[in-house]
């Protein structure tokens, strides 16, 4: 018998938490589940802990994420290098892995990334890149993280055999990014299934819908819209009780401003941090509908971890979410950056309350669009 193809993933550990993390986690496991000899490298100290948004919780035990254990594991490098870079340059020669999966979700990796990238070639494994985000919001505004983005981002596709998207939208704008980029392969985000059993955490009295909005809460995820929604809803609105799940980042008080004005104040539960996983798997379990009013996304962790329970599901029109919800039939698509749109489609979801959907993209199904990139790859 032939020897399994051996595939290290490079990724966020779970010191800097985030969606990411959850998708690195999940990845390697179903692709050491489908056969793979699997290995991960992960991303420590993601950068210095003071400019980091979610500073104060970096290192806190918010999660029970682990890889499994035949999974060989180096946690971690960090942004300054160092002897975790050493570690990382003998944990690769050592594995001598056929592959490298780099998560590409922030430009602060990419030194790093370039690094890796460059050992792996010289032992001659393919590197695959992976896109969640061509470039961060908040990066994209630094004139400084663009150019260092665009030197640094160009030379890890430069020696990169395939990039790897969620959506064609992502595929699109990836190519106008970097017009170099190799052949890109479109394979959906799958649902998120991690979370465990709880009970529903619900301040919201039987008889009314509760709406939740769960996430960072950032300049363009529209929270404020969802406010505005539901005052826009009038009376109707007394029917319903939004619970608000989020940390805010880059100073955005806009949210908890609206809520302190909002004419439903007293039906609104805000819980304004980072949450643990027990404690997102109560207040989904406590969910009727998920609104998630983003005016710009290529994919969303919440939204698959809404697919993936099976809930009804309020989102906008924007980025890949069109595609990542098109066989999906719990979803009601609203206009973003619009408040009335928003308003209609919370109104529409509520012949949806109570049922139970499917249609997420399974985890087996992702292994198997790797499974067909990489068989081509390397044949």
């Amino acid at each position: 018998m032939a020897e399994p193809t051996r595939v290290c993933v490079v990724g966020p550990g779970t010191r800097f938490l985030s969606g990411i993390t959850y998708y690195t986690y999940s990845l390697v496991t179903a692709l050491s589940e489908a056969g793979y000899e699997c290995s991960a490298v992960l991303i420590r100290n993601l950068v210095p802990a003071c400019l980091y948004p979610g500073r104060a919780r970096v290192a806190e035990a918010l999660t029970d994420l682990r890889l499994p254990p035949n999974v060989r594991t180096l946690d971690g490098i960090d942004w300054y290098w160092g002897w975790s870079l050493v570690r990382a340059v003998l944990f690769l020669r050592r594995e001598r892995p056929d592959v490298l999966v780099l998560q590409w979700w922030t430009g602060a990796v990419l030194h790093t990334y370039l690094a890796l990238a460059i050992v792996a070639r010289l032992h001659q494994a393919k590197v695959v890149v992976e896109f969640h985000e061509a470039q961060d919001v908040g990066e994209a505004r630094l004139p400084l993280a663009a150019r260092y983005m665009n030197l640094l981002g160009r030379s890890v596709l430069r020696l990169s055999a395939a990039q790897l998207v969620h959506s064609d939208f992502d595929g699109d704008l990836v190519t106008r990014r970097y017009p170099q980029a190799g052949p890109i392969v479109r394979i959906p985000h799958a649902g998120y299934d991690y979370l465990p059993p709880r009970p529903p955490l619900r301040e919201a009295p039987d008889g009314l819908i509760n709406l939740l909005y769960f996430g960072i809460i950032r300049p363009f995820k529209g929270v404020e819209d969802l406010i505005l929604a539901l005052d826009l809803l009038g009376e109707a609105g007394s029917g319903f009780w939004l619970t608000l799940v989020g940390e805010t980042w880059e100073g955005w008080d806009v949210v908890a401003r609206l809520l302190a004005s909002s004419r439903h104040a007293a039906r609104i539960t805000f819980v304004n941090r980072y949450v643990t996983d027990a404690e997102a798997a109560g207040y989904f379990a406590g969910a009727d509908v998920v609104v998630l009013p983003y005016h710009r996304s290529s994919s969303s962790g919440p939204l698959q971890i809404a697919m993936a329970a099976g809930l009804p599901v309020v989102t906008t029109r924007v980025g890949g979410l069109v595609e990542a919800t098109a066989n999906y039939p719990g979803v009601v698509l609203a206009d973003p950056a619009s408040p009335a749109s928003l308003a209609d489609g919370i109104k529409a979801a509520v012949a949806l309350v109570g049922q139970r959907f499917h249609g997420a993209t399974s985890w087996a199904d992702t292994a198997q669009g790797y499974s067909e990139l990489l068989h081509g790859m390397l044949r």
